[in-house]
């Protein structure tokens, strides 16, 4: 309602309800009175009788025009329909089928886009022939791939958001996440954009019965009687402005109404942290305790070998993973550390079989349980993602559908997978819910996202996840955005459910000290290779890589002095395109040789398990730091 508290949406708004109500009445009113033949007042003008004159057939002009209405609205969202649905079916092919055949229907929306409208318009008039279903069809196709090309983009905007993500690993399939998830969050523009098509439709189609290529006698619309009155111009120039006017202020009303929309489309967000609920009272009380060291086991959660993630490039292929192997057992939390693109998130993607097209992973190994992540992406793969994984993504305000309540998104997974009814997978999702420290679990499954803190929003991201039984919970910065204190309660509760359940967890941060406080390994990670591999407690003492090191170096703490700038490692990252010869981190390594320039070290793992890729590994060395004025200059 808030496009009617301002003059242009009132105004839009009055004339669009005009319009519709006028093509309703006018033809119940005032056909007789539109049909009725005088041939003594054949051509006349204007007069108290006749407000716009008469036809060559004496019948009055005016009202003809009103109930011209019905057909020229009819007839413009008709083909407004044909736009909107033939652009919804290629604007969504891309997603739906692929890269390949994907890249095809690009191809023709793009083609089409290029040519005027008028053009194709004209060129499907005379493809489907004269009148008015062929003028109908014309302008529909001629929409549509406009209408198509901004579909296409709303869904590659939105199809890349960290909830469609988290679907996908629960094991959803394609149509169903465009239908639930990808539509719903596109549909307002969509809308907006189609209102604003009927008024251009309109014309079009009052410009196609001008032409006499749209409706034919006896029937009439308004570009119809356009015609007739051009003929008689000289002599009754009303006879062409009457359903000039209509057309022009019905262009107008979908015009400005489409528009108004536009502009008064808003949501609002609220927030708030609520006080927490001791851990002992959340937790699932069917579980049964685990012992403490459960992260000394050995069954295997998740083993990764020789994993590479390509993307194509203009000078060729990409590699911004090369070569990463490690595992996971039952209960271990490992951390992956490193500076912003190093591969870090890539790699759990991977992990995920969340790396879409143009991307390609390739192993030698990848299995999580046992069960190999290569093969085709199938039903029953995704169901064994949906259940065994858990994603916990970086953005908490992304991580699920703005237009969908939180408890029916929770509820989707345990229907998908577990086969339980409405109610009982609204059952699950509130205990699961309340099994993350969320406080009336009950009330608040029926808010929507925006109605969480970022807090909550995260807590609940991860409740997601454990609507099933996984086995590994993948978390990539899972505090991001979010304050100290509603950091440590994220942490916390990720500790808590590893603990209680022996949960392995993969947690992917900018921050060494809470990677080293939260898990039991680190993988430090540069230029899409892992070239540190040592416990999280030797992570400040003992590490052995120049540039772990240096990221332990440059992490302020209680004794930094306040008055000194921020230290910062000197140099910049590898860009993945250009990945040097030997050791990418060479150029900003204080130990560097003509060895590390010219050959690559390999990770090799000393007698405790270490591992660890530098030719100068433990050697002493004063960690060169710059400030960050320093760098900047």
């Amino acid at each position: 309602m808030s496009i009617l508290r301002t003059p242009l949406g009132l105004a839009a708004t009055v004339l669009t309800f005009g319009v519709l109500v006028l093509a309703v009445v006018a033809p119940i009113l005032w056909t007789d009175k539109a049909n009725a033949i005088d041939t003594s007042n054949i051509l006349a003008g204007p007069s108290a009788d006749h407000w716009a004159g008469t036809d060559n057939l004496g019948r009055d002009i005016f009202y003809r025009t009103l109930v011209a209405t019905r057909l020229s609205v009819e007839l413009a969202l008709a083909a407004t329909a044909i736009a909107v649905v033939v652009g919804l079916v290629l604007g969504t092919a891309s997603y739906l089928l692929g890269r390949r055949s994907g890249r095809l229907v690009s191809a023709g929306i793009n083609i089409a886009v290029a040519f005027p409208g008028i053009l194709l318009a004209l060129f499907f008039a005379v493809i489907f022939g004269v009148g008015a279903t062929g003028a109908v069809l014309a302008i529909g196709l001629a929409g549509a791939p406009s209408f198509g090309r901004l579909t296409q983009t709303l869904v590659a905007s939105v199809g890349s958001r960290d909830y469609v993500s988290a679907a996908r690993v629960a094991g959803v399939g394609r149509f169903r996440i465009l239908g639930r998830h990808v539509l719903p969050n596109v549909s307002e523009p969509l809308v907006v954009n189609a209102t604003i098509g009927a008024g251009g439709a309109l014309l079009a189609f009052a410009g196609l019965s001008f032409l006499g290529l749209g409706v034919q006698q006896p029937k009439y619309d308004w570009g119809r009687l356009l015609f007739d009155g051009v003929s008689s111009i000289y002599v009754n120039p009303a006879a062409a402005l009457a359903p000039g006017i209509a057309v022009l202020i019905a262009g107008l009303a979908f015009n400005l109404f489409g528009e108004c929309i536009a502009k008064g489309l808003g949501v609002g967000v609220v927030g708030g942290v609520p006080e927490l609920p001791p851990m002992a009272a959340t937790l699932d009380d069917e579980q049964e305790p685990v012992e403490e060291t459960h992260h000394e086991g050995t069954e295997l959660v998740l083993d990764v070998r020789d994993l590479e993630v390509t993307f194509p490039g203009p000078n060729g292929p990409i590699r911004p993973v090369r070569g990463v192997s490690f595992a996971v057992r039952r209960g271990e939390a490992v951390g992956v550390v490193g500076e912003s693109g190093s591969g870090k998130s890539l790699t759990a993607l991977a992990i995920s079989r969340l790396v879409g097209d143009p991307g390609r992973v390739d192993a030698s190994r990848l299995e999580l349980l046992g069960t190999d992540l290569r093969t085709a992406d199938t039903k029953a793969q995704r169901q064994f993602l949906g259940t065994s994984m858990a994603m916990v993504f970086q953005d908490p305000m992304t991580s699920f559908n703005p237009t969908r309540r939180m408890g029916g998104q929770l509820a989707e997974v345990a229907r998908h997978h577990q086969g339980m009814d409405r109610k009982q997978a609204m059952a699950r999702a509130i205990d699961r819910l309340s099994a993350v420290r969320i406080t009336e679990a009950e009330r608040r499954a029926h808010l929507y996202p925006h109605e969480f803190s970022g807090g909550m929003r995260q807590r609940a991201m991860i409740g997601m996840g454990l609507m099933g039984s996984p086995a590994l919970i993948v978390a990539d910065e899972p505090t991001t955005a979010l304050d100290v204190t509603v950091q440590q309660q994220v942490l916390d509760l990720l500790a808590a459910i590893r603990e209680a359940d022996d949960v392995a967890l993969v947690l992917i941060s900018h921050d060494v000290t809470v990677v080293g406080e939260v898990c039991d390994r680190v993988l430090v990670m540069y230029a899409g290779k892992i070239v540190e591999d040592l416990p999280a407690a030797d992570l400040a003492t003992t590490a052995q890589h120049p540039y772990t090191r240096a990221l332990v170096a440059a992490v302020p703490d209680m004794d930094t002095d306040l008055a000194e700038p921020l230290a910062v490692i000197p140099g910049r990252p590898v860009d993945p395109a250009d990945v040097p010869l030997g050791c990418a981190y060479a150029a900003r390594c204080p130990l560097a040789t003509t060895r590390c320039t010219t050959e690559e070290p390999p990770l090799e793992s000393d007698a405790a398990g270490r591992r660890v890729a530098c030719w100068h590994a433990g050697e002493p060395i004063d960690i060169e730091i710059q400030t960050l004025q320093e760098v900047e200059a």
